[in-house]
């Protein structure tokens, strides 16, 4: 099962052009913004879960963020972002790996996830990756989540998805997590098809 996962990224990784993934953003500003709003040092570690080659590492690189982390379970993407940051890409870590094998001797002030959560679709998948967000954050982390609404689509890149509301959000995270803040909001794909999305920030109890 494993394995079929990472084949399948690697395989859009490897296929597609960055332009050609629904998600792709050139300036994600709503994680920007919710990064921002955590008010943390600018060396606080922060780690970007499936983040795959999306524009925000180089963006907090571009703020002054000094202590990034990427992760995702398909080395394509993880190259792609390296060539494309060239340089600066050496004050980025890497990791590959899927979230929920993660493990790490780094605590991080920051987890920030858009669409990768919403990728779990079994109960025991989504409480192990909520074990390894408390098991990788500092007590007093922040946690910035962000998923199909239940306005949004059902499937993506061809897979089942879990879709979101306030409520499925708090269910999970609820009992080790304090919600700041949840809003909804449209993204427009290349494609010009627009997916609803539903943003929360955490901060660990």
């Amino acid at each position: 099962m494993e394995n079929a996962k990472k084949e399948h990224w690697e395989t859009v990784f490897t296929t597609k052009q960055e332009t050609e993934v629904s998600w792709y953003q050139k300036q994600p500003k709503t994680s920007i913004d919710l990064i921002q709003a955590c008010k943390v040092s600018k060396d606080a570690k922060i780690i970007d879960i499936g983040g795959g080659d999306s524009y925000l590492i180089d963006s907090l690189l571009d703020l002054g963020y000094t202590n990034l982390y990427l992760l995702d379970i398909s080395e394509a993407a993880i190259t792609r972002a390296k060539q494309r940051l060239g340089e600066k890409a050496k004050l980025v870590t890497f990791i590959v790996s899927d979230s929920l094998r993660f493990q790490s001797d780094v605590k991080f002030d920051i987890w920030h996830d858009r669409a990768s959560f919403h990728f779990f679709t079994e109960a025991g998948d989504i409480q192990q990756y909520k074990s390894n967000v408390i098991a990788n954050t500092h007590p007093e982390a922040h946690l910035i989540m962000g998923a199909f609404s239940e306005e949004g689509p059902q499937k993506c890149s061809g897979l089942p998805i879990t879709q979101y509301s306030v409520e499925k959000m708090e269910a999970v995270f609820a009992s080790d997590f304090e919600l700041q803040n949840c809003f909804t909001e449209d993204h427009v794909t290349p494609f010009e098809t627009v997916q609803n999305f539903i943003f929360c920030t955490y901060k660990r109890k």
